[in-house]
Parts: structure tokens; C-alpha cells; sequence
């Protein structure tokens, strides 16, 4: 390509009256000419960065430690010591105008005749391109040499953890390692009590000792495993993630041709090209642009914008020292283009570009997403629902070691089989806490982020930042762009009006006809009467070459060629413009009616001065070219804007090119034809001119800085063209997505720069308009309004029109002042305010600048509304899925906490009814297992079924608690009447009834997974089940492993085999927690809050109605009965009374109720202080786990202290 963007060749060929100075070839790997003269210390390597310059068989006179000296820190010194852009150049073996050769692959060093020449020397005009061929290698990877000296444009990976090193991490469990010691005491005992001929032979006990210890380890070794696998597959997830977040495309010039390579694939060298929005990926000197101007902040910390010059004419800037700290020609990796267009050399990438080196510095871990975080705080060994855990466990042991002790005296077993027993009680009561701490719940959130953020890849959402897609679920409010997002984005110039108006061409759909442009009358011009009856001449678009005058075609075709930042590239073998849309459809309709030949061609016709690049708050671009005697400015915009500052129309576009004054009949009619296209959903572009007789005009002079003009200097008695329409269609699916939203009520808004009229029929087609007049409003009036006022109308607000960026980030604030979650899409640089305060931006990720990709949560692969609406039902399957896991792991830890305890206290000899080994097993299945299975269900059609969540909604809502209650009631009922009440009706020997209390259990966790599967009140809890492979295949697992449970682990597991009988007992009422899910969903929720708000009356009312004096306790009925209980079992005795005073799984009042009502061991005594037990704290678990979660995990970090820190805090 020989110009980029129509800057004219001859003003960047190099100079031939600045040659470089030598390089020092001995440092750069090559030999040092004759004659060379010594390098100046400011490029000699620092001390550790000799293996910068040293690099072996170096065929480029550069090496990356030269190149990184240009810019740590930026010095025009050494730029000029390295010879200028020229000395770039020819060092690193490229060519500013034409980039890489396509053939280069393995470079041979320079011969001397080639080498750069010494100062007082004459440099060749431009070192030769590598011949296509002459450096060609079998089986050589292309550009291989470049490669091996200045590298790639990747960082290093950073090692990851093994999967032996996560294992380990995962064994540094407290508790597992607490257990893990028990467990080697117990094999060690076992060992001695099985060689030393101490065998049990009691029914129903293992017979081979050291069975039950080894067991318990290879259970531990096996949740260390799997958790070890899962954070090794979540790593590897979210590394593969990351690699496609960051990788993006960027154009670079390779062989003369255009190119968008993959921001990997960029290489020293390079001749790269710049654009508004762009985030600079690598190093590098400017060589040529228009009004480039970068924030260069997250680099270097400074916030003023940085002016860029071509690297061309900064040498001669070293004899005038008064203007070299003007002169910044260097592009830093990071930086941002906020203004201008141009083309750059790269000089450095990877780690030896500035941004990679801080970025090596850094590395740290990405941080937990809002959700993992507070659940980290539950499942925490320090956080509640552990500390409760303890303290079930702490009191297990207790009252277990209180007993054992109680009956030690007449225990007659040897020593060996009682320490067997304490060690029981001892494991027992640590696996009680291993079931009680949810260390599944961080698993159950990042497994679902995890699954999500794939799947969502796939459908075309690339996640930045995990907090997004838990937001993303509650969204209120989505504020949309029209172009691209809501329509197709492909353009097509269907209709026009040349000159005043009178000739136009396009469909006849798309032609202003008398009288019916949707003007009233009230508005027309009587001048305008006679003008109008006639009606426009129309020409058909194929026959615009022939009717048009060439002079106005070569007016049409100068203001589309040199007016663009669009290019010419080929896909697919054809070739094509790229660009913006608009801009393109502009140059397909120009070479397709008008015989626009290639824009190098149309540009070279005339040389280029300067250019304006659009900028959306001024709503137009311009060029000045050079023409014979006279400069033109050239415009392109918003037809309102340079129709305003038209004073002169094309007469006649069918004859000579002559203009005359803009009459005021003249404009209206323009102006009715622009109404018309945008009535008909077409947006419309205005072409302009005005010649002057030198650059720049008068009153129009440059800054002191350059001679470049402020576009509002010359923006004025401009020469009305034409005004084209271009239409976009609506995509496809958009009104079925909008439809979607509001079917989960979630309002749509449409935030568009374009007319009212346009915005008005684009989004009644959407459906985000539905009323005739609809709620419409254009940015001015919107920046008009109070906020007060403003507040006020947000809500009902449809469609903001001629926006401004700054009008979407206020409308963002506004909504979410007022409590709305708002999603927001952005794809110019000025989006990326919106994008930051919006609670999920989403970037467009076809038209999207990088500046909005950085601001952004979620990139639109395929920049379209359907996506946002995707993301929205995975938002929400993600929080769904954390509180089914929660709904059911609850379920579980109550169940088997209580079963344990109660089973455990009641027994003669300290035996629960589930064993350690047992219980692991139930902690497996409701840890990973269920963790696997509700992690990764997808989203189901009802999930837009209902509202968003507010911000402060509990993760555990009612309806929750009342499945976890009635569940946990159920699953008790049946578990304590087995075990206790099975013998009168069940005639198994105690082994059997103790295996069909286990098996029975198990598979009311199993079917309980089932019923888990949804949240709300609906009864179809098999709802896209058949979608779910993993959650099938987490059923199968589960069965299948107790099913070899009861069968081969009589020993480890204290089992034995069941009949069909017993089978058939064990399934149907584990089948049975489905039908008892379906009849708790069938309670009104509106009963069980009526109760729960005369729950707490219950205790003040019990309290009035019975007295009871101390001394009328009636201990001595006890003492009757042979219940001789000491102070220890009193207290328990107590404990169980407590649980008649919980309601709903939260404490009434519950420090009160300690405070007012002693214990009876306590009125015993005469005590007056409250009860230490910790079965009080225990029970309190679901209380206290809905207090702590009780804010929506959804919230960004607010700043103000939040309803829950206000209510942690007491305030």
C-alpha cells in the first residue's frame, strides 16, 4: 500500500541531508565497519542488559537493547544517534512505506557494502527490500530471524502450579490434616490390635482392624484429589480465557498491502496503523498522522494528553534545543489514541515493549469475583458456618467424652478396644466439622463461572472481568446503540439527494414525493410551493455515471476517497474495503455507480494536507487537499450539523459544476428530504466543500506547536453536495431478544446518535417504542433537565437521540442513582465514562475501539443485542446455581449434623449411626458431586420468567428456607425413626438396619440433588435435564459408587449386603423427597411469612401464660424415673429445650432469650449468667448464614457503606 489514509509518499521519504550516525556492530552482533567511530555512552547497555545487545549471529544492525533505550526513558538524542526513522529503517531491514516483505523468512547479516555509513558518509537513498525468494529457506518459518532477535509480541507464560503443588495446598487443611492425624492414630492402634491377636468379634464390627484408619486417609487423599483436579481444570480454564480475552486484531502494512493480523502475530519492524480508540499494543516512533494525540497515564502517570510528531523532522529539532521538548514522536505500548489517524514503525514487543516489562513486574493473581469472596467468608475454616461447625463438633465430643468417661469404670473391653473407642468419638466429631464446613461452595461458584464464561465464548460473549456475569443476572436497565447492536451493520447507500434537491436517485420507496415528507403544512415554505409541485427528477443508481456531470463526480468521488480512514484490504481472496461501515458503504457505492478506482490512485491525484478525523462531539470529519492554484476542505457529517453551516448549494449536478446561493426554499426542501430518510429508518451523511485560496485561511492560523488547524476555524460558508441515505436493517432476532427483556422485565433504552425520526422508527420496529408517540427524547433537551428532573424521567425513557457519550454516562448515573443494575454498550472511545459507570459495559467487539474494549466487562463478539440477552440468562443461571448448591448443601449439613448428634448422644456406646467413613462419603457427594451437577446447569427458558433480583435481596430467600426446612425435616423423621423405631417393625439384625439408615440416607441426598434443581415455586424440576450431560453423569456416579459401597465395602465402610427388600425400602423413600418437594412448593409463601411474623410473639406469650418457679423444678421426677442426669447432661437436656425456641432456621431474639431465661441448671444453682453451651451458636447456623449473605452478591462495591455493613455494624 503506498499511502496510508492519503498522506502523500513524497513527504516521508527520508532525508538525505541527515544521515545516522554509526552503530557500534561489535555490541550488535555483526562486524564493525571500517572507519567507525566509538558509540556515546547513552546507548551502551546497563549493567545486567548486556544480553540485550549481545545477540548471536545477529543479522540486523539493532539489537532490542538499542531499541529499548529510545524509550526507558524517551530520548530523541539517542533516536538521533541511531539515525533518525531512516537509521530505524535500514536497521532493522524494513521499509516505512510498503512494512514487512511477505517473503522474508531467514536473514543473512548485511555485507559491509549495506551496513549504515558513518556520519560524515552519504546514506543510500533506501536500503533494499529483501528479494521475494533470495533469503528463502526450506522448511523456515516466516520472519524467523526477526523473531529469534527481537521476539513476539506474548509474554512469558507464568508457570502454573502443578497439580502435585495444588494437592499439597489442598491438604494444608487444618481440619483435614486434624483428621488425617486421627486417622494414623486409629490404623496405628488398629495394626497393633489385628498382629497382636486383639481381634473384635462383636456383629456388625470390622473384623480386620486397621481397616476402618486407612479408609478414613484414602477418604481424605481422595478429597484432596478431586479438589486438587478441580483447581487444576479451573487454571486451565481460565488461562485459556484469558489468552482469547487479550488476543485482538490490529492492521499492519506487509508487502504494500494492508493487513489484520492478530496482535501476536506483530513483529519489529512492522509498519503498524493507528486510529482513533486504538490502545497501542507495542513500541514504537510515529512516521506519519493526522492530530495524534494519546494518553499515555497508564504508562507514565501523567494525565495530560501528549501531542505526537512524526519521528521525520525530530533530528534537525536537536540544533533548535527550544523545540525539542515539543518533539515526542514515540508511541508507548498501553498508551491510548484519543485523536487522529495515522502509521508508525513498531521498535519493540512482548517483554521488551514498555507495557511488558511493568506487566512481567506485576503478575499478580486475578482477584476473586464479589460472589467468591463471600462465600469464601462461609465456607472458611475462620468463617461462620465453620466456627458453628466446631462448635457442633466441640459439643459432640463433649458430651460423647462425658459419657465415655461416665462408664469407663465398669467398661470391661481391654485397653486397645477402649482407646478404639475414644478414637471413634475423636473422628467422629472432626468428620462432624468436615461435613459442617462448606468448602463446596467456592467450588460451586467458580465451577459455575468457569462453565459459563465458555459457554458464553461460544455464544459470542467474551467475559473481561467473572464479577460481570453474577451483575449481569439482575441487570434492570440495558442501554443499547443502534447501529450494529440493534441493526445488521451492513450498509447500503439505497437513496440520495444531489444539490438543492431537485435531482435525486434510489428506490422509489426512498424518494421524497410532494407533499408527503411527514411535514405539516403549518411548516412549509410558501417559496417553497412552486419549487415542490413538481417533485424531484429522479435517476435511477445505475445510470448516475452516465446523467451525473463528470465534474460533480469527481467532486463526489474526491469528497468520499480522501474523507475516510477506510482502507483497502482483501478477504477471502477478494478485495475490499475496511473500515467503519458507514465509510465503506460510502466507497462501495462510489466504485459501483461513480467508477471510484482504488483509493491510491484517487489520492495520488491530489496531495493531502491535513485532516480533521470525526469526533463524535463535533459529528463530522474533513480533509484539505491541494488542488491546481487553490486548497479544498472536504466534510462529511451529520446533515443538521453542515447543513447549518451551509451558505452555497451545487446548482446543477447534471451540468459544469457551478453553485449558487442556498436559498431558504432550497433548504427547507433539503431538509424535508433528510426527515423523510430518517422517518424510513435510513441514516443519512451530508457532503460539503469550500475552497480557499491558501492553507491555512485567514483567521484560521495554526498553534505555535504546528501548523495544523483547529477544524472549527475553517468550518463555516461551506457548498452544500448531497445528502445520502444508508440503510441498516434490524437484525433478525432483535425484536424476539427485546421481547425476551421484557418478558424478565428488564427495560430496553436505545442510545443513538442518529435523528429523532431515524431513532424513533428503528426502535418501534425493535419494539423498545410500543405507544405511538412513544418516549423519545434528543440529547439536547436531556442535558437541559434538573436532576431532579432528569430522575424523574429516566425510567420511562425509550429512546435518547443525537446523543452525545456524555449524555449515555449521565443516563447511566441517573439510573443507577436511582437503584438499577444497568448494562451498557459502547463501541466509540468516548464510551468508555458510560462503560466504567455502567454496573456491566459491553463493548463491541467487530466496530469497537480498543479504548471501549479496556472499559468494558463483556466484549460482543458479534456486536449484537441477542448476545446481551444471552448473558443476561447466564447471569442468572450462575446466581441460580449458587443457591441451588446452597439450598441443597444446607439441606445436607443440617441432616446429617443433627442425625450424627442426636444418634451419637443416644447411643450406650458412643456410636453414631453414620460412621467417619460414611459421613466423608455424604461430604463428598454433597461437596464436588452436587457441586458438579448444579454448577453447570444452563440456562432454561423460565429463567426470563420472572424480575431481577434487587440489590439487597438475601441469597437465601424464603422460599429457599422453606425447602431447606421441610427437607431437613422429612429427611430427619425418616432417619431417626429407622434408627430408633426401626427394630419394632423392622426385624433386621442391628448391622442391616444400621446399612438402610446409611443407604436410605444417601439416596435422599441423591434424589434431594434433583429436587434441587430449582429455586422457586415451580413443579417441573426436570426442566432441561436432558441438556445437562454432567448432571446425568453426577447421578450415575453417585449411585453407582454406593452401589459398590454397600456391595464391596462391607469392611471399610462397616456395611453390609441388602436384599431387594431393603433396596426397595432405601429407594422409595429416597424417592420420596421428590413428592415432598412437590408439596412443599404447593405452600403458599405468603403462610409461611404470616408465621414467621408470629413466630417471635410466641416466647413473650408462653412466658405470660407459664410460670414456673425455681423450686417447683421437678428434678426429684427425674431421679424417680432413673434419670439421675449430672450438671453435663442437664445442660444438653437444656440444649434440646433451646430448639423448641428456633423458628424458620433463624434464632428468636436470641440473645434476649438466653439473657431472660436461665437454664435449669442454671436456676439449679442459683446462677445468674447466661449459658456458654455451644449448641445455642450450632443451631443458629441458618440463621446467622442468611444474615451474613443477606446483601445481592451482584452490587459493585458502593461508596456509601452498604444496608448489610450498616446492619454488621449496628448502624
Amino acid at each position: 500500500m503506498d499511502q496510508i489514509h492519503g498522506i502523500h509518499q513524497d513527504k516521508t521519504r527520508p532525508r538525505s541531508d541527515v544521515p545516522p550516525i554509526n552503530i557500534d556492530t561489535s555490541v550488535a552482533g555483526g562486524s564493525q565497519p571500517a572507519g567507525a567511530e566509538p558509540r556515546t555512552a547513552s546507548i551502551q547497555p546497563n549493567p545486567g542488559d548486556e544480553a540485550l545487545f549481545n545477540i548471536e549471529n545477529n543479522p540486523f544492525t539493532l539489537t532490542p537493547g538499542h531499541l529499548t533505550k529510545l524509550i526507558d526513558p524517551k530520548s530523541i538524542t539517542v533516536l538521533h544517534q541511531l539515525g533518525g526513522l531512516r537509521g530505524l529503517e535500514t536497521g532493522l531491514r524494513t521499509n516505512v512505506q510498503t512494512g514487512l516483505s511477505a517473503d522474508e523468512t531467514t536473514l543473512h547479516p548485511l555485507a559491509s557494502s549495506q551496513q549504515p555509513q558513518p556520519s560524515n558518509q552519504a546514506a543510500p537513498d533506501r536500503l533494499p527490500l529483501p528479494v521475494p525468494g533470495h533469503n528463502k529457506q526450506d522448511d523456515s518459518d516466516q520472519y524467523a530471524s526477526r523473531r529469534r532477535v527481537f521476539g513476539v509480541n506474548r509474554l512469558p507464560e507464568r508457570q502454573s502450579k502443578s497439580f502435585l503443588k495444588l494437592a499439597w495446598i489442598a491438604l494444608q487443611d487444618r481440619v483435614l490434616i486434624l483428621l488425617s492425624v486421627a486417622a494414623a492414630i486409629s490404623l496405628a492402634l488398629g495394626l497393633y490390635q489385628t498382629f497382636s491377636g486383639h481381634h473384635k468379634e462383636e456383629e456388625g464390627q470390622a473384623r480386620v482392624e486397621w481397616i476402618e484408619g486407612v479408609a478414613i486417609i484414602v477418604a481424605v487423599l481422595v478429597v484432596v484429589i478431586v479438589g486438587a483436579l478441580n483447581d487444576w481444570q479451573k487454571e486451565r480454564q481460565f488461562r485459556r480465557l484469558s489468552k482469547k480475552k487479550e488476543d485482538r486484531c490490529v492492521t499492519v502494512v506487509r508487502a504494500r498491502k494492508a493487513e489484520r493480523v492478530s496482535v501476536y502475530d506483530v513483529l519489529v519492524g512492522d509498519v503498524m496503523v493507528l486510529e482513533q480508540g486504538d490502545v497501542i499494543p507495542v513500541d514504537g516512533v510515529l512516521i506519519e498522522g493526522h492530530n495524534v494525540s494519546c494518553d499515555e497515564s497508564s504508562s507514565t502517570g501523567e494525565s495530560d494528553v501528549v501531542k505526537k510528531v512524526s519521528a521525520e523532522g525530530v533530528p534537525q529539532a536537536l540544533t533548535r534545543e527550544a523545540e525539542t521538548a515539543k518533539k515526542d514522536p514515540f508511541l508507548l505500548s498501553g498508551a491510548r489514541v484519543l485523536e487522529g489517524v495515522g502509521k508508525f514503525l513498531v521498535t519493540a514487543v512482548g517483554p521488551h515493549s514498555s507495557l511488558g516489562r511493568t506487566m512481567m513486574a506485576l503478575r499478580d493473581d486475578p482477584g476473586m469475583t464479589p460472589l467468591q469472596a463471600r462465600l469464601n467468608v462461609l465456607a472458611d475454616p475462620a468463617g461462620y458456618i465453620a466456627k458453628l461447625g466446631s462448635a457442633a463438633g466441640l459439643l459432640l465430643f463433649t458430651v460423647l467424652l462425658i459419657e465415655f468417661l461416665a462408664r469407663l469404670p465398669g467398661n470391661p473391653a481391654s485397653s486397645e478396644e477402649k482407646g478404639q473407642n475414644f478414637l471413634r468419638i475423636l473422628i467422629t466429631s472432626i468428620t462432624i466439622i468436615v461435613v459442617a464446613v462448606p468448602e463446596g461452595l467456592p467450588l460451586a461458584v467458580t465451577l459455575s463461572l468457569a462453565f459459563a464464561t465458555k459457554k458464553m465464548m461460544k455464544e459470542n460473549n467474551l467475559v473481561r472481568h467473572l464479577q460481570s456475569c453474577e451483575t449481569m443476572g439482575n441487570a434492570t436497565v440495558i442501554c443499547s446503540d443502534k447501529t450494529g447492536t440493534l441493526t445488521e451493520n451492513v450498509m447500503t447507500v439505497v437513496g440520495g439527494s444531489l444539490g438543492t434537491g431537485e435531482v435525486t436517485f434510489g428506490d422509489r420507496n426512498f424518494t421524497p414525493a410532494p407533499d408527503s415528507t411527514g411535514i405539516s403544512d403549518a411548516a412549509k415554505d410558501p417559496e417553497d410551493e412552486e419549487g415542490c409541485t413538481a417533485g424531484p427528477k429522479q435517476l435511477p443508481t445505475a445510470s448516475l455515471a452516465s446523467a451525473l456531470h463528470f465534474e460533480f463526480q469527481a467532486l463526489i468521488k474526491e469528497s468520499i476517497a480522501f474523507n475516510t480512514t477506510a482502507f483497502e484490504g482483501e478477504e477471502n481472496g477478494k478485495p475490499v474495503f475496511i473500515g467503519t461501515k458507514t465509510e465503506t458503504a460510502l466507497l462501495d457505492w462510489a466504485r459501483r455507480t461513480l467508477n471510484l478506482g482504488t483509493l491510491a490512485s484517487e489520492r495520488a491525484k491530489s496531495p493531502l494536507v491535513q485532516l480533521f478525523p470525526f469526533h463524535s462531539q463535533r459529528k463530522y470529519m474533513g480533509s484539505v487537499i491541494h488542488l491546481p492554484g487553490k486548497y479544498r476542505l472536504l466534510v462529511k457529517g451529520a446533515p443538521e450539523v453542515v447543513l447549518e453551516q451551509c451558505s452555497s448549494v451545487v446548482a446543477d449536478p447534471t451540468a459544469a459544476l457551478t453553485t449558487s446561493e442556498l436559498q431558504k426554499s432550497a433548504k427547507a426542501r433539503i431538509s424535508k428530504t433528510i426527515s423523510r430518510y430518517a422517518s424510513l429508518s435510513l441514516r443519512t451523511l451530508a457532503l460539503a466543500y469550500r475552497d480557499v485560496d491558501y492553507w491555512p485561511p485567514e483567521g484560521a492560523a495554526g498553534s505555535a506547536e504546528s501548523d495544523q488547524v483547529e477544524p472549527a476555524d475553517v468550518f463555516r460558508d461551506m457548498i452544500w453536495i448531497a445528502v445520502v441515505g444508508i440503510q441498516d436493517p434490524v437484525r433478525e432476532h432483535v425484536p424476539a431478544a427485546v421481547r425476551d427483556c421484557r418478558r424478565a422485565q428488564v427495560a430496553v433504552k436505545m442510545v443513538t446518535g442518529d435523528k429523532v425520526e431515524t431513532a424513533r422508527a428503528v426502535a418501534r420496529e425493535c419494539g423498545i417504542v410500543t405507544d405511538e408517540g412513544g418516549h423519545v427524547m434528543e440529547g439536547v433537551e436531556f442535558r437541559r433537565l434538573s436532576e431532579e428532573q432528569r430522575r424523574a424521567r429516566v425510567r420511562d425513557l425509550q429512546v435518547l437521540a443525537r446523543s452525545s457519550p456524555e449524555d449515555k454516562r449521565v443516563l447511566v448515573e441517573s439510573l443507577r442513582a436511582l437503584g438499577e443494575v444497568v448494562a451498557v454498550t459502547g463501541d466509540g472511545t468516548n464510551d468508555a465514562p458510560a462503560l466504567k459507570a455502567a454496573d456491566v459495559g459491553f463493548s463491541m467487539g467487530v466496530m469497537g475501539t480498543e479504548v471501549a474494549k479496556e472499559a468494558s466487562d463483556i466484549i460482543l463478539m458479534d456486536d449484537n443485542f441477542s448476545s446481551i440477552v444471552k448473558a443476561l440468562a447466564w447471569g442468572r443461571a450462575i446466581n441460580d446455581a449458587v443457591k441451588k448448591f446452597l439450598q441443597f448443601q444446607i439441606t445436607v449439613n443440617i441432616t446429617a449434623v443433627f442425625l450424627t448428634f442426636i444418634s451419637a448422644v443416644a447411643s450406650s456406646d458412643e456410636r453414631s449411626v453414620l460412621n467417619a467413613i460414611q459421613l466423608l462419603w455424604v461430604n463428598l457427594i454433597m461437596d464436588t458431586f452436587a457441586a458438579l451437577a448444579l454448577a453447570t446447569d444452563p440456562p432454561n427458558g423460565s429463567l426470563l420468567d420472572r424480575a431481577p433480583e434487587p440489590r439487597t435481596a438475601p441469597l437465601i430467600t424464603l422460599t429457599m428456607w422453606k425447602m431447606i426446612l421441610g427437607q431437613s425435616v422429612y429427611q430427619l423423621a425418616v432417619g431417626l425413626t429407622l434408627h430408633f423405631a426401626g427394630p419394632s417393625f423392622l426385624p433386621y439384625p442391628e448391622p442391616e438396619l444400621r446399612t438402610l439408615v446409611f443407604n436410605t440416607f444417601v439416596f435422599m441426598q441423591i434424589f434431594k440433588l434433583i429436587n434441587s434443581r430449582r429455586i422457586d415455586n415451580k413443579l417441573n424440576i426436570f426442566e432441561g435435564l436432558h441438556r445437562n450431560h454432567l448432571f446425568i453423569l453426577m447421578i450415575t456416579i453417585m449411585s453407582a459408587g454406593q452401589l459398590l459401597i454397600i456391595f464391596l465395602g462391607g469392611d471399610a465402610f462397616v456395611v453390609v449386603r441388602l436384599n431387594g427388600a431393603q433396596w426397595a425400602i432405601s429407594l422409595v423413600l429416597g424417592l420420596m423427597s421428590i413428592p415432598v418437594g412437590i408439596l412443599i412448593r404447593l405452600i403458599p409463601d405468603d403462610w409461611v411469612r404470616a408465621c414467621v411474623r408470629w413466630l417471635p410473639r410466641l416466647p413473650q406469650w408462653r412466658r405470660k401464660r407459664v410460670r414456673v418457679p425455681d423450686e417447683e423444678i421437678d428434678v426429684r421426677a427425674d431421679a424417680a424415673a432413673g434419670r439421675d442426669f449430672g450438671d453435663a447432661l442437664i445442660t444438653v437436656r437444656d440444649d434440646l429445650a433451646f430448639l423448641k425456641r428456633v423458628r424458620g432456621g433463624r434464632i428468636v431474639a436470641l440473645n434476649e432469650a438466653i439473657a431472660i431465661r436461665p437454664s435449669v441448671s442454671e436456676r439449679r444453682v442459683g446462677q445468674t449468667r447466661r449459658s456458654k453451651s455451644p449448641m445455642q451458636s450450632a443451631v443458629g447456623m441458618p440463621g446467622l448464614l442468611a444474615a451474613s449473605i443477606a446483601a445481592s452478591p451482584v452490587a459493585r462495591l458502593p461508596s456509601s457503606p452498604s444496608p448489610l455493613s450498616r446492619e454488621q455494624s449496628g448502624g
